[in-house]
């Protein structure tokens, strides 16, 4: 459990800026059970809640913190066991996109440093220890999903943006592809990543094996899709306005609507996050 520790402007707006004003936004839980779903808000809808992520222990997200001085972004954990809300990081710097370290305990997440350059940082769990940079040279990052071993996948901000393939020792990072999306996720039972790209014009579903070395397009996906969810190794989850859809990557012709949460959301449903029964999703304001 996290205890109360220390704590380059994006060129593109996957990411809010760091001293900009932040859309608002709101994170709501839905809960499924024998009776059917719960739904409630896990956030107010005051100001920048975003990118949660759902674990065993709770629900880590992005939130604005505001002052006269300045605008700012800290990692929260909303716990279950006692429905309580805890900043992680508490500091000055921007950080985003929390994500469960495999090697240690505690989340990797990407930082805004004060030079303004954004690499990817390990905050550690235990309130003695210092966060620490993982990678010096590797920047600026956006977004990352760790695979098996040592391995990560990165959002490298560019013209375009790419996706790349590296590990711990950060050695050689391998172009996977170009014009990439910003959902970035690890399949553990099929072994592979995922991820969007645009080619042509067109948005594709696509994965990469490292044992292969390839990447696999699977479905092409609306445009207006930025962001999915993986429901079990076999089926992701992904919003078109306030209404989730699956669609199974064995068999894709088939897209169904799984909830319809316009009676909660009635914007857009942005981002998704989904572990053992519990989906987290964020609603535009």
């Amino acid at each position: 459990m996290f205890k109360v520790m220390l704590g380059a402007l994006f060129a593109c707006s996957l990411i809010p800026q760091a001293h900009a004003a932040m859309p608002k936004s709101q994170i709501w839980l839905a809960k499924s059970h024998d009776n059917g779903i719960t739904v409630k808000p896990l956030t107010s809808d005051d100001a920048y809640h975003n990118q949660p992520l759902v674990s065993a222990e709770g629900v880590y997200y992005t939130k604005e913190i505001t002052s006269a001085e300045r605008s700012q972004t800290d990692l929260f954990l909303y716990r279950f066991a006692d429905n309580s809300h805890t900043n992680l990081t508490n500091t000055p710097e921007s950080e985003y996109s929390p994500t469960i370290y495999p090697h240690k305990d505690g989340v990797s997440a990407i930082v805004v440093e004060p030079s303004g350059k954004q690499r990817l940082w390990f905050y550690p769990e235990e309130a003695s220890l210092k966060p620490e940079r993982i990678f010096e040279h590797i920047e600026p990052v956006g977004y990352h999903a760790w695979g098996k071993g040592e391995d990560l996948i990165m959002f490298i901000l560019g013209e375009p943006h790419t996706l790349q393939f590296t590990d711990l020792s950060g050695h050689l990072p391998k172009v996977i592809a170009k014009d990439i999306g910003r959902s970035l996720a690890f399949n553990a039972k099929r072994n592979m990543y995922s991820f969007t790209f645009v080619e042509h014009g067109e948005q594709w579903f696509a994965t990469y094996s490292k044992r292969l070395g390839s990447v696999k397009k699977h479905f092409q996906l609306p445009s207006s899709v930025k962001d999915y969810t993986w429901l079990d190794s076999d089926t992701l989850a992904y919003a078109i306005d306030n209404k989730v859809f699956t669609r199974n990557i064995d068999a894709p012709k088939s897209v169904k609507l799984w909830r319809n949460f316009e009676g909660y959301c009635k914007a857009n449903i942005t981002r998704l996050s989904f572990h053992e029964e519990t989906l987290a999703f964020v609603c535009d304001r």
